[in-house]
């Protein structure tokens, strides 16, 4: 395996009330793991898990309260400024400029990056034209579909040319084929590209489909289950994975849910 480039070291994470005060818990308790330079992660577990505060502590919204997070041996939170351009993020929502073209929305982060109008333009419109979005340049989001919002959305983590990208849960809002195909296509993308890729989601089978390894997350976010969905070669193997992943994700828990 590739040397990991982001590392979880026992890491915890408490909040505070408004007065500055720890509130009881954690939501995130002695949390380690490794991910090397290519992989494709899929991160499941239930609502409140603690998927959401791994990500910020990942991106160095959070910082934690004990342990490590590094990645490329810095720590995003005390190192934020060093990351920009370096993580690129895919949000639940398409989180467009409603006041922006689709080229222009795409082309904001290199803008950001201080690349040059002719060049940015240039990138933003091969990506859209790469996702199926020639014609659509001038387009405003309201004027799109959710699915073609959420492909500009792709388009702008991409163009950045990002070493890692950061998926939280980017096709939950969508029906279930315009999300089976943006899902391939995410895929063919971060492999051609050779992306490092974490992928939040709520749905094992979601999981199953884009994870080349999937972290199994449980309250208050610790790692229940590891399993590569490559080692499930039947329809049988494949379903008794989704039973353990389902299992490991509601274990000691009165209200099981299906996904």
């Amino acid at each position: 395996m590739p040397e990991p480039i982001i590392r979880f070291e026992d890491v915890s994470k408490r909040f505070a009330d408004k007065d500055g005060r720890e509130l009881p818990g954690y939501a995130v308790q002695g949390l380690s793991f490794e991910i090397a330079a290519g992989e494709l992660i899929a991160v499941v577990g239930r609502t409140g898990c603690g998927k959401s505060t791994m990500f910020n502590l990942l991106t160095g919204l959070l910082e934690p309260t004990a342990g490590a997070v590094r990645v490329y041996g810095r720590d995003p939170f005390r190192d934020f400024d060093w990351f920009r351009g370096k993580v690129a993020v895919v949000f639940q929502s398409d989180r467009l400029l409603p006041w922006r073209s689709a080229v222009h929305n795409v082309a904001y982060g290199l803008e950001l990056n201080k690349v040059g109008e002719h060049e940015r333009l240039r990138i933003a419109c091969e990506w859209l034209e790469r996702l199926g979005l020639k014609g659509y340049e001038d387009t405003y989001p309201h004027a799109l579909s959710g699915g073609m919002r959420q492909r500009v959305s792709i388009a702008r983590a991409f163009a950045v040319n990002a070493e890692i990208l950061l998926c939280d849960e980017p096709f939950s809002s969508l029906d279930e084929l315009t999300g089976a195909k943006l899902r391939a296509e995410f895929v063919r993308l971060v492999r051609e590209n050779r992306k490092t890729s974490i992928f939040i989601t709520h749905s094992i089978d979601e999981a199953l489909a884009l994870g080349e390894r999937i972290l199994v997350f449980r309250p208050p976010a610790y790692i229940a289950l590891q399993v590569r969905p490559s080692e499930a070669a039947t329809d049988a193997e494949r379903a008794a994975m989704k039973d353990a992943i389902l299992a490991a994700m509601t274990a000691g828990s009165a209200d099981p849910v299906a996904a």
